[in-house]
């Protein structure tokens, strides 16, 4: 019989499986921290288990992570991993080096439902949603290869939409910020979403204390619904009405992303509209241009563009910063998450 793979497993799992192979729960609790905060994977090696039970868990149980194919390195020292799942799927992560830290980004699924017209993971239709395994694998894996204290920053703004794996998002988050676990604080963490407004109450209910970043591109609904359909479900009344409501019930500052499209929202008119809207709302603005992506129709603008639109949004907003393009010449960077994931099925948003 094969070994069952731990990866993923959370405390009350562990803590149950120890129970099963005739020990106490704290076993379990142990066994947790030896795999996420320790890193030691052979089970043989576990000192403070009992005998009987490294040997009834080696007999069982296997603890092993991701199969990284590829590392891309940029100029900039941006790295993308390509990882095959154990179903042939092909997911990426991307560590970016910040003075600091590192943030790295995270996939939550393989492909995308939501299609957006920008973005090359959308145009790949949606394979399926990644396992609580399969996200906290890519974390392991960054700090296999880069060290212990390589995770600075996590942003589940990869490959797919992480609202729309929630169950599995929360509790790979609650492995993420577990003393014994990967023991990261919430604060660094942030949850990248392309408006799914039920599970933004959800998550602002939920007592996780993470961040949330929000992709808005434009505060005209029929411009926002050419660039992504999601809008067609969620409107940008009731976007906003989720934003207020996590601002207000986490007590925190919400990002609204916006790329800025050259010719199609970075005018005068667009920057007052999104002043307007987001008036009342405790948030920031981050502005990135558009990395175009081969095949779509949307281009790049200049600098001076990009610098022109800030400057208008400063002078009506608190908070506005321009966000640097990172990885770019190696499909890294935002909105170009591919790989090679060819064959998705398109599934229209639920």
């Amino acid at each position: 019989m094969a070994k069952i793979n731990l990866l993923g497993s959370s405390l009350a799992e562990l803590e149950q499986i120890a129970t099963d192979l005739g020990d106490k729960p704290f076993k379990g609790r142990q066994l947790f921290k030896w795999l996420y905060n320790i890193g030691q994977y052979d089970f043989g090696k576990m000192t403070n288990l009992s005998l009987h039970l490294r040997e009834k868990l080696n007999e069982k149980y296997i603890f092993e992570g991701l199969n990284i194919i590829e590392r891309k390195t940029s100029r900039d020292d941006t790295e993308k991993l390509l990882f095959r799942l154990d179903d042939n799927k092909l997911i990426e992560t991307v560590v970016i080096p910040e003075a600091s830290n590192n943030t790295i980004c995270v996939s939550s699924q393989a492909g995308c439902a939501l299609g957006c017209r920008y973005c090359a993971t959308g145009q790949l239709g949606f394979g399926r949603d990644l396992s609580v395994g399969e996200m906290i694998g890519q974390l392991l894996s960054v700090k296999n290869i880069f060290g212990d204290d390589a995770i600075g920053n996590i942003v589940f703004m990869g490959m797919g939409e992480p609202l729309l794996n929630y169950d599995n998002l929360i509790t790979t988050i609650e492995i993420i910020t577990a003393e014994l676990g990967l023991s990261i604080p919430a604060r660094k963490i942030t949850v990248s979403t392309s408006g799914i407004v039920p599970q933004i109450h959800a998550l602002a209910d939920s007592g996780l204390k993470v961040n949330l970043a929000i992709s808005l591109n434009s505060a005209f609904e029929e411009k926002r619904k050419k660039l992504m359909p999601v809008a067609n479900k969620y409107s940008l009344d009731k976007l906003f009405e989720a934003a207020r409501y996590f601002a207000r019930k986490r007590k925190k500052m919400i990002t609204f992303e916006y790329i800025l499209f050259r010719g199609f929202n970075d005018s005068l008119t667009d920057a007052k509209k999104l002043a307007e809207k987001i008036k009342g709302i405790p948030c920031k603005i981050n502005l990135l241009a558009y990395n175009p992506v081969e095949g779509l129709d949307y281009s790049r603008p200049t600098d001076e563009q990009v610098d022109y639109f800030a400057g208008i949004l400063n002078r009506m907003a608190s908070v506005v910063t321009v966000r640097k393009s990172r990885g770019t010449d190696i499909s890294a960077a935002c909105g170009q998450l591919a790989g090679e994931n060819i064959g998705h099925k398109k599934r229209s948003l639920e």
